[in-house]
């Protein structure tokens, strides 16, 4: 029993354990990433509308919570309908991943809808596709309710 432990002892030590850098995509990811904080931040800082017209391919679609598929221009005309001045709407990436071309990822987290009254929390993820003068764009925008709605004391 020894010598098989030695011999695989030997085998395991004697392996080259490095791995292959993955740099392009990483670095990718990691643009990306920062993309969804920075499409985040313009959402607090200039509103829902502008923030999604500015960040939403042309092709992008929205899942929404009672609605069927938006789409393209159908998502253009809908987000460009929603009166943001009466809701904030944050939220804070968790992770994500992207494909071995660089060019389309995901990303994930949670986010709040708060109202004058009410917060709502939930879910998110993002579709990403890199576009031809290299900004990030979203495919898809899906939320889900999952997190509860809290209800503001109205003191």
């Amino acid at each position: 029993m020894k010598p098989l432990i030695v011999v695989a002892l030997f085998t395991f030590l004697s392996c080259n354990l490095t791995f292959k850098k993955d740099d392009e995509r990483v670095k990718a990811l990691n643009e990306m990433q920062q993309t969804d904080v920075d499409f985040s931040n313009l959402a607090k800082e200039e509103g829902f509308r502008k923030a999604f017209l500015e960040y939403m391919a042309e092709d992008g679609i929205l899942l929404r919570d009672n609605n069927k598929p938006i789409i393209g221009a159908e998502a253009v005309q809908y987000v460009s309908g929603i009166n943001d001045s009466t809701f904030k709407l944050d939220w804070d990436p968790k992770g994500g991943d992207m494909a071995a071309s660089g060019d389309m990822g995901f990303t994930y987290g949670l986010y709040s809808l708060t109202g004058d009254t009410s917060r709502q929390e939930g879910t998110y993820i993002t579709v990403w596709r890199k576009q031809s003068d290299g900004k990030w764009k979203f495919l898809l925008d899906a939320s889900t309710q999952g997190l509860g709605e809290l209800v503001f004391d109205q003191q």
